[in-house]
């Protein structure tokens, strides 16, 4: 398995933990980053220990099913692909709230960790080098966890930036209130962007997809980018 197809692999594995941390992140009024690394190492180590386990199953069996193995990993992973396919078109929702202890964090882990336990078992089959192939997925799912949780709570606080502290802000400096070019060309569009792709799908589905946490984070690097070029 090349580095290109290990990458992508586990960016799709760790979608719903960064969903789920883009929740997390807005149902705190801070997020601090002792919350974000909590968040991570949660998500980051069970996405890494599941395929571990899973490989660790492939390989005790895989004695007794070798003529079979290859149909076994394209079972498991056309499995993976439909059931990612059936959450993202699922209605059932996902509760989120600010609470990071164990018992809050233990199901999230394990729930959003199940289909890399199907991956470890195809690992195991296709002869995988098990050890860097999770150190390199819980690793991806660490920082985009971390992120998420950040970028959910900048999320909050930009919306609540947006409608309550610059309104309030002009009325009492009480004539044109200045405002810099990073925040005139970037700050504002980016916030009203971002906060499209967050509220108003949520709103109509009830839920939080995937393919918003990609437009989030695209749109979140696309912001940085450009932060970094207009102060330059």
């Amino acid at each position: 398995m090349s580095l290109l197809e290990l990458f992508l692999l586990a960016v799709g594995l760790s979608m719903d933990a960064f969903a789920v941390s883009v929740c997390k992140g807005l149902s705190v009024r801070r997020g601090s980053m002792k919350q974000a690394l909590t968040v991570g190492s949660w998500f980051g180590g069970f996405q890494a220990l599941m395929p571990f386990l899973g490989y660790l199953l492939g390989i005790t069996f895989s004695s007794l099913i070798t003529s079979i193995d290859h149909w076994i990993a394209f079972v498991l992973l056309a499995f993976i692909g439909f059931n990612m396919i059936r959450e993202a078109r699922s209605d059932e929702e996902n509760e989120s709230n600010d609470r990071f202890d164990f018992k809050t964090m233990l199901p999230l882990a394990v729930a959003t960790s199940i289909d890399a336990l199907a991956v470890g078992v195809t690992f195991a089959f296709l002869r995988v080098n098990i050890v860097p192939a999770v150190s390199f997925i819980g690793c991806i799912t660490f920082l985009l966890s971390a992120i998420g949780l950040k970028a959910g709570n900048i999320i909050g606080a930009n919306i609540i930036d947006l409608t309550l502290i610059l309104p309030v802000c002009a009325l009492i400096y009480g004539s044109k209130l200045p405002a810099s070019p990073t925040v005139a060309m970037v700050d504002i569009p980016a916030c009203l962007i971002i906060g499209i792709l967050s509220v108003v799908p949520t709103l109509i589905t009830k839920k939080f997809s995937r393919w918003q946490g990609v437009l989030m984070l695209a749109a979140y690097a696309v912001y940085i980018v450009l932060s970094v070029i207009v102060m330059a």
